[in-house]
């Protein structure tokens, strides 16, 4: 489609520079495009023209045997500039998508930004924008992730309150919620993580090659197990464990405090609601402190655990042993 609409745009001109008309053969060849395609933009062409939208409005295509040639463009007689204001929204997009982690081909916006420039003059589009990561090294994780080498991390856990040691293999660098993330295969924990990089206290590239099991390539929406170009995946939805929760009118806050994927009414104000959380351990402690008002329907794993430790607490209000 895109390609269609600048080629529209540039067909006019292109038969206005010609007024004696173009053979339609050799139109099509200018193009690139084949003679069906070639008529069917002319005809779409024949009811574009100015507010108003009469006869008198529309631009005016005329055919002489297999020529075609415009008599009248409708101010279409000169290629599309960009106005300053346009130029500069476009350079604000294209920097930030150059300074967000994970978003493509920075070279390819890097090229971008100078044709931009070069068509709009540089003075209008010159802006700094903001950091859309707090993280300052996102370029040392994606050379990382270039050189396609494992790298053995210390990282500091805030869910758990702890630091381990794990040797991973890559994945991509990408941006959520105004941090930058690396995901990668976790050897210890044999599945795809993603670690914050301001939580990542040390960092070594070792000597061996980084490869993804064929199973936890498919998630991460690689095609194989060698480096590549990562698919587009809600990085964090994809791979964050989902549970169920029936939640009482008394919880109702929940909905509104905390993203879920999915929110059922029932009968007298309860919900079931399904949402993701960052594990099960933070999963146990976040139902627990509903107390009552949410009752687990999945996954039986966490059922099972909110049950254990409901049952441990009763336990220490029981009455003490009777003394000697």
């Amino acid at each position: 489609m895109s390609s269609r609409l600048a080629r529209l745009l540039n067909l006019v001109p292109h038969l206005v520079a010609r007024p004696d008309g173009v053979p339609i053969r050799e139109l099509a060849d200018d193009f690139g495009v084949s003679l069906t395609q070639i008529r069917a933009d002319l005809t779409l062409l024949w009811m574009c023209g100015l507010p108003g939208y009469g006869p008198g409005d529309l631009i005016d295509i005329a055919f002489d045997a297999d020529t075609v040639r415009v008599n009248f463009a409708a101010g279409m007689d000169r290629p599309v500039r960009l106005a300053g204001h346009e130029a500069l929204a476009l350079s604000v997009a294209l920097r930030v998508l150059a300074d967000t982690p994970g978003v493509g081909d920075r070279a390819a916006i890097a090229s971008a930004l100078d044709k931009l420039a070069a068509a709009a003059g540089r003075e209008d589009t010159e802006v700094s924008v903001r950091e859309t990561v707090v993280e300052s090294d996102v370029e040392r994780y994606a050379a990382l992730i270039e050189s396609g080498k494992a790298a053995r991390i210390t990282y500091y856990s805030a869910g758990r309150d702890t630091t381990s040691e794990r040797v991973i293999d890559p994945v991509e660098v990408v941006a959520a919620d105004g941090h930058a993330y690396l995901r990668a295969w976790c050897r210890t924990a044999q599945e795809v993580r993603q670690f914050r990089l301001d939580r990542i206290d040390a960092c070594t590239v070792i000597d061996e090659p980084a490869v993804l099991p064929a199973e936890a390539a498919e998630r991460a929406g690689r095609t194989s197990t060698g480096p590549g170009e990562p698919g587009p995946t809600a990085f964090l939805a994809a791979e964050l464990p989902l549970i169920e929760l029936r939640l009482s009118p008394a919880a109702k806050g929940v909905v509104d405090s905390y993203p879920c994927e999915e929110v059922i009414g029932e009968a007298d104000g309860y919900r079931r609601v399904t949402m993701r959380v960052r594990d099960l351990t933070w999963a146990r402690r976040f139902v627990l402190g509903l107390g009552g008002e949410a009752r687990v329907l999945a996954p039986e794993e966490l059922r099972e655990e909110v049950r254990s430790a409901a049952v441990a607490a009763l336990d220490r209000y029981a009455d003490p042993p009777a003394g000697p």
